[in-house]
């Protein structure tokens, strides 16, 4: 039997339920055997012919008072205005091809796929091995002098094998411990309102925009996502909460590896990954409930890094230019140099400039691009240092998470939360030893400057915050007698926008799958067929869900909305904001940062929620000028 290493960290991940779902009787499970292909995919960003050009075009197309003023461009046109000359890409298919190597130029002409052996990516790109501090190793690469000047960063080459981080997915830590069940014997509209869309729909005003007869229709959302899932599992919650549930709305693109590396490790057992990908499909498809889904699923078992996939994958779907709204709760790591990929070709800065070029590339094509700002408030990672989900990109909006009111017995105790306010939960379950709380991820980027839609805004560069939480070296402690802090910050502030994120007061999803058990005396797995229902919380839910409210809002437009951070900043600071702005100092924080009384922006909730119905005017009346 041979597993390759990816494999065993898939299977590390997956979710062994007891008790909890309906099971056949078990059966012995022998693991099919599995070899990681051989070829390796890498990508070359490519540098635009004018990055300032490229950056003020972006800007223009959500500028009612520029020319360009909606004036999206198509693939073909940004390589024209933007990207490499067709001789200049000729120039890196011959060089790459005198090493046995494919290239594939995504539409655009700013990146160039290159695939093979790892042993002909080592030679064509001259990659060595260098020591850059005490502990960590980069990729050095070499590529002849014309090219080199063209390149933003390689994605993907290694020297030595890479000692790859953990896939990180923006998840609620209380998703694979302890779930939550759904009632399923509601009635489809009281289980939506209760546990789906409808209770997105109703308390953010997208409901007064189904009423007017938007619902998607004709439109498409792209979903970023490192981990297949099954589509009878999306059908049936799309069933269940009373929207079509038609098989041709759910469309898969494999990016890396095919649909058989798919299927084989949804055979092993229900994973952590599995559940994101479902969800963010669930939920785009069921707030748009006549929008198709388009899952770009960028799977690897041979010796692509998680990073490569995920690039590859992302611009796989910017090029494709067919989904004008596109969502990921994923990311390769997180935003830290410290816990970068070891022995990467790309360090962290230059993998970041690559990302913003992709993503100013969907920005110039009318694409508005949603990404989760995470789960564990500042911390995405139990370190003392803060950090982030990777990316922190100004190009994104970057969704936080909220608690809506509730009152709840746990554990015995009684729990009140009487209004909305920033997701941080100490309350719910305080612990006397070292734990990992839940809260909405937001502070200050630690690689993009701050973008000029927020500079000079209401509390951006500002912060109160709460001292709470004290690093342990296997978590946090809560302070007994926590500091008030106030700081100013610089660089991009995050997330932009928030809504519903808390597992108290979360979202169902339904997977199947097995649960696998090992028998260590008989060297044997079983396997018990599982359909669970569960009921949770995080970013997750809401990125997936201000897309397909994106794909609501453009339902009714000839033109898409296209880069909403210019817009949203501005339509903030005017009258009769479309958001409610959650600016209270007490009992509103994600864990660190709390709102900034009489401020219009605050660290754990961006500019708040959205009123969508307002929102969707508020874009039309700059449409009309």
């Amino acid at each position: 039997m041979k597993i390759s290493k990816i494999t065993l960290g898939i299977l590390s991940s997956v979710i062994f339920l007891s008790g909890t779902a309906a099971a056949s009787k078990a059966a012995s499970f022998k693991l099919p055997t599995m070899k990681g292909s051989n070829t390796v995919v890498a990508n070359i960003a490519l540098r635009p012919q004018n990055q300032s050009e490229l950056t003020g075009y972006a800007y223009d197309t959500v500028d009612p008072n520029s020319p360009n003023f909606h004036q999206y461009l198509t693939p073909d046109q940004v390589a024209e205005k933007f990207g490499r000359s067709s001789a200049e890409i000729g120039d890196f298919n011959q060089y790459l091809a005198k090493y046995h190597l494919k290239t594939s130029t995504y539409p655009g002409n700013l990146a160039v796929k290159v695939w093979g052996t790892k042993g002909n990516l080592v030679k064509a790109f001259n990659a060595k091995s260098i020591k850059v501090g005490a502990k960590n190793y980069r990729t050095k690469i070499k590529l002849p002098a014309k090219l080199s000047d063209q390149v933003v960063s390689v994605i993907g080459v290694y020297a030595k094998k890479p000692k790859t981080k953990k896939l990180h997915s923006s998840l609620n830590p209380s998703l694979p411990q302890s779930p939550t069940s759904a009632n399923t014997d509601l009635n489809k509209t009281t289980f939506s309102k209760k546990y789906g869309a409808l209770k997105f729909a109703d308390r953010y005003q997208l409901n007064n925009l189904y009423a007017k007869g938007m619902t998607g229709q004709g439109q498409r959302i792209g979903v970023i996502m490192l981990s297949d899932f099954n589509k009878k599992d999306v059908l049936k919650y799309l069933s269940q909460v009373g929207v079509n549930a038609d098989a041709g709305r759910i469309n898969k693109v494999y990016t890396v590896d095919s649909a058989k590396t798919g299927g084989l490790l949804l055979s092993l057992g229900v994973s952590t990954a599995q559940i994101e990908s479902t969800l963010d499909v669930n939920q785009s498809a069921s707030v748009a409930p006549d929008a198709n889904v388009d899952a770009y699923i960028g799977l690897s078992m041979g010796q692509t890094s998680s990073t490569s996939a995920y690039y590859t994958t992302f611009m796989k779907a910017v090029s494709d230019n067919q989904d004008k709204q596109l969502t990921t709760s994923f990311g390769p790591n997180v935003e830290l140099k410290s816990n970068w990929e070891q022995n990467a070709s790309s360090s962290m800065q230059d993998y970041n400039d690559a990302f913003n070029i992709m993503l100013e590339q969907a920005a110039v094509q009318g694409t508005t691009v949603f990404k989760a700002s995470g789960d564990y408030g500042p911390r995405e990672l139990a370190l003392k240092s803060f950090n982030h989900v990777f990316s922190t990109s100004p190009y994104q909006v970057i969704t936080g998470g909220t608690t809506i009111p509730y009152t709840k017995i746990v554990d015995g105790k009684l729990v009140t939360v009487s209004k909305e306010r920033a997701w941080g939960d100490t309350y719910s379950k305080p612990d006397t030893k070292p734990s990992v709380y839940a809260g909405s991820g937001g502070g200050f980027s630690l690689l993009n400057p701050t973008p000029r839609y927020q500079q000079g805004f209401s509390g951006i560069n500002t912060f109160r915050a709460i001292d709470l939480l004290k690093y342990s070296k296997d978590g946090f402690l809560i302070q007994k007698h926590p500091r008030i802090i106030f700081g100013t910050g610089t660089g991009r502030n995050l997330p932009d926008v928030s809504a519903n994120a808390d597992n108290m007061t979360g979202y169902a999803t339904y997977v199947s799958g097995n649960n696998l058990s090992y028998n260590k005396k008989a060297k044997r797995f079983s396997n018990h067929p599982v359909k669970l229902w569960t009921v949770n919380g995080g970013t997750s839910f809401v990125a997936p869900q201000m897309a397909a409210a994106n794909a609501v809002m453009n339902s009714g437009r000839d033109t898409s909305l296209g880069f909403w951070n210019p817009q949203i900043y501005k339509f903030a600071s005017e009258q009769d904001s479309p958001f409610n702005v959650l600016d209270d100092a007490d009992n509103n924080n994600n864990l660190y940062y709390t709102g900034q009384p009489g401020k219009l922006y605050s660290q754990a909730t961006g500019l708040g929620t959205i009123n969508f119905d307002k929102l969707y005017s508020r874009f039309e009346a700059e449409n009309a000028k």
